[in-house]
């Protein structure tokens, strides 16, 4: 990749820093991570984007990595080398949508190895995507993604594309060339299992037939000592996610953000019906070790011929709220010295490793190791 970073997040540097990487010959499609500090409206940057001939695709995430850096205002603009196959998949909130007949074949024709899924993190349906996805191409791919979006939990245009910035899809992203991926969580139970005996897509409305939010306050005030109030949910809830059970496999992690309508709670990615689920927590030694773990697990994943020559990191915001000045540690624990990082601190990720199923996952490390 041929990497560019901006710590201004101004508008008028990003379209020259784009048009830069427009005109170089070496670069094929472009890569962009932004940080939601830098306020980039459609009405401000569309212009630049669409008058792009190359393939664009990326996300404003909350906060953005660059080799030790945590950046909260800026954006990466990274070249790679090797021309990808884009689609846009709109209406990712929409209950009757059919993502398995939307998703074209013409993505895997490519020769393609890895698929980057960039979406809409404030969207209902993702985990339907993810499911379409792996229904569509099973373990043809590599995959590696995660949610755009603010943590201001306000859905607004969050996606770069050739047409503008999007909010409510999803951008799949196509490309020949080969990866390593790893994915752990490092997130502990305290009380469980709960059976999900209500839920629509993304709320969670009861547990064990109780209305969901007195199951998981009575947990968590008494593992914390701390009490839920109208204005601290979010606080405290950052550090006791939903671990939701797989067969044989780590718990995929649920982040409850917010209280709905008769006591439900709002998670980013769809808890199914009758699943289980435990109440989760964790400690800066565990998630640190978990960072490590999801990057030994992409070295070891990697079989390009001359080695990786990039590390993507995709992480999670609530990790950073929750590890606070200690999230340094996580990034050393995945920064290799000899290779550059970037990366994103997302609101949900996406992944698998080649050999496992294609998860929406919350909470959660994920890296992947490329050979562009």
């Amino acid at each position: 990749m041929i990497i560019q970073v901006s710590t201004s997040g101004k508008t008028d540097e990003f379209a020259e820093m784009l048009n830069t990487a427009a005109q170089n010959d070496q670069i094929k499609s472009i890569l962009i991570l932004a940080c939601d500090d830098n306020q980039f409206t459609p009405s401000g940057i569309d212009s630049c984007l669409c008058r792009i001939q190359k393939p664009i695709f990326g996300g404003i995430f909350p906060e953005i990595l660059v080799d030790h850096q945590k950046l909260a205002k800026g954006f990466i603009i990274a070249g790679l080398t090797t021309e990808a196959r884009v689609q846009v998949i709109g209406g990712l909130s929409n209950p009757n949508k059919d993502y398995e007949s939307e998703i074209q074949d013409s993505l895997s024709q490519t020769g393609a190895k890895t698929m980057l899924v960039l979406v809409d993190g404030l969207a209902t349906r993702i985990t339907s995507l993810v499911d379409s996805l792996f229904t569509v191409f099973g373990l043809d791919f590599n995959y590696i993604g995660g949610g755009a979006g603010s943590l201001s939990f306000q859905q607004k245009p969050c996606l770069f594309t050739n047409e503008g910035l999007i909010q409510d899809s999803a951008v799949l992203v196509s490309v020949p060339i080969e990866s390593g991926v790893g994915v752990s969580h490092g997130w502990m139970d305290v009380a469980g299992p709960f059976k999900v005996t209500e839920s629509d897509r993304n709320q969670i409305i009861t547990l064990d037939w109780k209305p969901a939010l007195e199951v998981y306050r009575d947990v968590v005030e008494a593992h914390s000592g701390l009490y839920f109030t109208e204005s601290n949910f979010f606080d405290i809830a950052k550090s006791y996610p939903f671990g939701i059970n797989k067969l044989g496999a780590e718990k995929i992690v649920r982040d409850p953000v917010k209280v709905g309508p008769k006591d439900s709670l709002i998670c980013v990615g769809e808890v199914p019906q009758e699943s289980y689920i435990h109440i989760l927590t964790g400690n800066v030694d565990s998630l640190v070790h978990a960072a490590q773990t999801a990057l030994q697990r992409s070295e070891k994943s990697f079989h390009g011929q001359g080695g990786p020559k990039t590390a993507l990191f995709i992480d999670c915001i609530s990790r950073v709220l929750f590890l606070e000045d200690m999230f340094m540690q996580e990034l050393d624990a995945v920064h290799c010295s000899t290779l550059p990082l970037i990366g994103a601190l997302t609101i949900g990720e996406i992944a698998n490793s080649g050999s496992d199923y294609l998860e929406f996952y919350n909470k959660t490390s994920v890296v992947a190791m490329l050979e562009n």
